[in-house]
């Protein structure tokens, strides 16, 4: 567990503040005229990208791997989306204020499948100029 920590702490801090970010009472924020339509779309897809990133470089780091197997990559995947549909739950039924949203779970499935990706093509491509 410890060495677990070890590796996943920055995850884990900012798995932390986008819990709160998502759940904060942002009063009229959200309608002022400096945000378009559809920007808290783009923060979600950028929270999980962040949040994807930051756990499979943990784990890769922890495993001592050269690159993400696919079938880590799905668990990854899956924890995130799991993530994001916790803090829906969470603003469904706790968090009132803020409004449960697919389009948000949508938009954090997104960005987490950016980042699944972005670290694939990376680390292959990273491995194919070594051979």
């Amino acid at each position: 567990m410890a060495a677990w920590l070890k590796y996943q702490r920055l995850t884990l801090w900012w798995a932390l503040f986008v819990f709160i970010m998502c759940n904060a009472n942002l009063g009229h924020i959200g309608s002022s005229p400096r945000f378009f339509p559809g920007f808290d779309k783009l923060v979600h897809c950028g929270f999980f990208f962040v949040f994807v990133v930051l756990c499979v470089n943990g784990f890769i780091r922890q495993q001592r791997l050269n690159r993400l197997m696919y079938k880590h990559a799905l668990f990854i995947l899956l924890i995130a989306i799991v993530f994001g549909g916790l803090i829906e739950l969470l603003q469904l039924t706790i968090f009132t204020w803020r409004s449960c949203e697919w389009a948000d779970l949508f938009a954090d499935t997104v960005g987490a499948g950016m980042g699944i990706f972005s670290i694939l093509v990376t680390t292959y491509a990273v491995d194919d100029v070594k051979k």
